[in-house]
């Protein structure tokens, strides 16, 4: 049995045998080839490696910056409550100056439903609906006759969704069947 750091010998002497000009040719070609592949996948690791930066870096970025046109949408209703406050710091009449104010303050509210809504948002209305758990929220039960049991008798808080992701669900008083009606079924 042959030791593994022995070399290979053609000879039975055990000497290595004399490689032909061909054959060093050929070995060398080969070392070559595969000099050039050792390049060419260090190469490839250093992109990919590049790349992996890259693509975190960009998901960074995107990440911090993924509200940028939103708030760019909202600098002009900025701008609204500002020229609203100096409204009424400069209103001479005490009238006047309130009533500028709601319809400043209901043209600022229209700006932000309108922004919002573009965005994806939408109002969940719960108001006469039959109650939903998956978007209402019931904050109390109170009897009624002219809204039938288990319908959303009033809306105290609005739910919203994004897009069909439910956000906040509305906060609604049900309705129940009053306690006569009730007992004397």
């Amino acid at each position: 049995m042959k030791n593994k750091n022995e070399p290979i010998s053609n000879t039975t002497d055990g000497a290595p045998a004399e490689l032909t000009p061909e054959q060093q040719t050929e070995i060398q070609a080969k070392a070559a080839k595969a000099d050039e592949h050792w390049d060419r996948l260090l190469r490839v690791t250093a992109d990919f490696e590049n790349f992996k930066k890259r693509a975190a870096r960009e998901r960074t970025e995107a990440i911090q910056f993924a509200n940028a046109s939103l708030f760019q949408k909202l600098l002009p209703i900025l701008d609204s409550f500002e020229m609203a406050q100096v409204a009424t710091q400069t209103a001479q009449a005490p009238q006047g100056g309130i009533a500028s104010l709601q319809a400043g303050i209901t043209m600022i509210q229209q700006q932000i439903k309108g922004i919002l809504a573009e965005s994806g948002l939408e109002e969940v209305d719960a108001s006469g609906k039959p109650f939903d758990p998956n978007f209402h929220e019931a904050i109390s039960q109170q009897e009624s006759d002219s809204v039938p049991e288990g319908n959303v008798l009033q809306q105290v808080r609005k739910g919203y969704k994004l897009r069909e992701r439910l956000l906040r669900p509305a906060g609604v008083i049900v309705a129940k069947k009053p306690a006569a009606e009730s007992a004397a079924a």
